[in-house]
């Protein structure tokens, strides 16, 4: 069991929490693209809104804890380590939720290599409480945009967990896929799902635009995400996405685990 304090004073030598690795420089970039509506940063959201850039900053501040100036242009961001917490009773809570009425759940990640023990700790957790933990699409072809163009993965899944992998990358259920933040993996799971005559879930879990993307089509979504990343916040903020961790995103793998433990013993699902 992980206490609150001892989950504080780990976020912030982690840096999850307090100064993060993220800077100013590239918050606010993303701010920028996100009042333009540039489809990179939105990651499937379409919002309501018309969002300025002052608006974001006033919103990240508030939900992150990030600094509110906009005067403020350089360094590193910081995340408010009660915004964390109180962030995170409201997704385990949501985990909870779902585990006690036993619904259909998908998990996937944009951050294989980062987060996908954390994710895969929730999906055992809640597939022995009786949920369904659905595989929709499982090998199915998905071409993304990048940087690079247009580029095909492949729709895997890794003990639970959805993810991409370049096009003839191998699957043994163990290596990590690639980094993305595109909303098209989980349309293409969820479609793939009501093609099948579902199950569809009731709960999807995960970042960038697994959430975004699946909260936009009117699936209940939580989330974490780095203060970077305003589309999940913005989606909060809109109705559209249940719960959202401000945290820093791209840690080692293993600095993950007391939140993992934090969230299952909050949800009633430690083993």
């Amino acid at each position: 069991m992980v206490s609150t304090g001892a989950l504080r004073a780990h976020l912030l030598a982690a840096r999850l929490a307090g100064t993060v690795a993220t800077s100013r420089e590239e918050s606010l970039r993303s701010y920028r693209l996100f009042a333009a509506r540039d489809p990179r940063v939105l990651i499937g959201l379409d919002p309501v809104r018309n969002w300025g850039q002052r608006d974001l900053i006033a919103l990240m501040a508030d939900r992150c804890g990030v600094s509110a100036d906009p005067a403020c242009v350089s360094g590193l961001d910081v995340i408010d380590p009660e915004l964390t917490l109180t962030a995170l009773d409201a997704f385990a809570d949501r985990v909870g939720a779902a585990a006690q009425r036993g619904v259909p759940v998908l998990l996937g990640t944009g951050h294989p290599h980062r987060l996908l023990g954390f994710y895969a700790a929730l999906a055992d957790a809640l597939s022995a409480a009786g949920c369904a933990v659905l595989t929709p699409a499982h090998g199915r072809c998905v071409d993304i945009t990048t940087r690079f163009g247009l580029r095909t993965y492949n729709l895997d899944y890794v003990r639970g967990v959805a993810l991409v992998r370049e096009a003839g990358a191998p699957s043994t259920g163990r290596e990590t896929g690639a980094h993305t933040h595109s909303p098209l993996p989980v349309r293409t799971a969820l479609a793939a799902a009501a093609e099948a005559g579902g199950p569809l879930p009731e709960l999807v879990i995960g970042d960038h635009g697994w959430v975004c993307g699946a909260g936009q089509l009117g699936f209940e979504a939580i989330g974490l995400a780095d203060t970077n990343d305003p589309a999940l916040f913005v989606g909060q903020a809109e109705g559209v996405v249940s719960a959202v961790v401000p945290l820093d995103d791209a840690v080692r793998s293993d600095y993950y685990r007391p939140l993992t433990r934090y969230v299952l013993n909050r949800a009633c699902l430690s083993q």
